[in-house]
């Protein structure tokens, strides 16, 4: 179902040998400078890896089924009795992942905070390819031009999880959504909504043969945002970048471009605050059916 289409190498070093259990201490150990690594664009694309905080978010990547590859946990929380980070640590091991028990300051190191979570894992990443992303009449899907900040589009996949949006299609130059400020924000949602990364290009040419409808936010747009039918056809929503909107090419890739009302002194509103309410309102005109 998904595709790592970034193709990266092997990760190479102590993050390749699964299935250890070691107690680390020092902040200077070199699996602890590979993890901390991951918080570089540059080092996940590398690696095909990527951070995630909290218990409850790695218990949801494993039932997810995505890759887990290290676990680092607290050796303070596990020798405290904690029966779910235990149990995490099981599944973990037979899953064949790298266990690492961390001091609080090695924890506090690799997630960059004070008091950081009990747990923190280190999952390969997952993309879905822009040709396997299917629209049924009455779903809806979101496409994102040129997204620039994480705690937008971690918002918008949360959204896009609470109201049951096929994939949510990055186009251009979008931030990462495996950024850790991205995945905070979905609050487990990054693994439950199939991420697509698409060149303007690319996403054109797939927009040719796109037999749904594509609706588009924009300033310009004469359409009040709970006029079309959602429920007819297959519904591609796209929002525009957080400060310039779409495109002029992206806006003219839409069948309709919508705006939405506002009463007050704002002229515009928060990408990801526009985002949800275009996903609700296009998933309540699919239920009305």
């Amino acid at each position: 179902m998904t595709d790592d289409t970034m193709k990266p190498r092997r990760p190479s070093g102590p993050l390749a040998a699964p299935g250890r259990i070691k107690e680390i201490a020092s902040v200077s150990n070199p699996i602890v400078k590979d993890i901390r690594a991951l918080a570089q664009k540059r080092h996940r694309d590398e690696t095909g890896l990527f951070l995630v905080e909290g218990l409850k978010l790695v218990l949801d990547g494993i039932e997810a089924g995505w890759e887990l590859k290290t676990l680092v946990v607290s050796k303070a929380a596990l020798q405290g009795g904690s029966d779910i980070l235990t149990r995490a640590v099981s599944r973990a091991v037979g899953f064949g992942a790298d266990v690492v028990e961390a001091s609080a300051k090695v924890l506090e190191a690799i997630a960059r905070r004070d008091n950081p979570q009990s747990a923190i894992g280190v999952f390969k990443r997952q993309l879905t390819l822009l040709a396997r992303v299917r629209i049924e009449p009455g779903e809806v899907a979101v496409a994102l031009d040129r997204v620039r900040d994480p705690g937008n589009l971690g918002t918008i996949l949360r959204t896009a999880d609470a109201t049951g949006a096929k994939a949510v299609v990055l186009v251009g130059d979008c931030v990462d959504p495996f950024a850790i400020e991205t995945v905070r924000a979905t609050m487990g949602s990054i693994f439950a909504v199939p991420v697509v990364k698409a060149r303007e290009a690319e996403f054109l040419e797939w927009r040719s043969g796109f037999a749904g409808t594509i609706v588009g936010t924009h300033m310009a747009g004469a359409v009040d945002f709970r006029e079309p039918d959602y429920a007819k056809a297959a519904t591609l929503l796209f929002m525009g970048n957080e400060q310039a909107g779409l495109s002029d090419q992206m806006a003219g890739a839409c069948d309709v471009l919508v705006r939405i009302p506002q009463a007050g002194r704002a002229d515009s509103l928060n990408l990801a605050v526009a985002t949800g309410v275009m996903l609700f309102e296009a998933r309540r005109g699919a239920l009305s059916l």
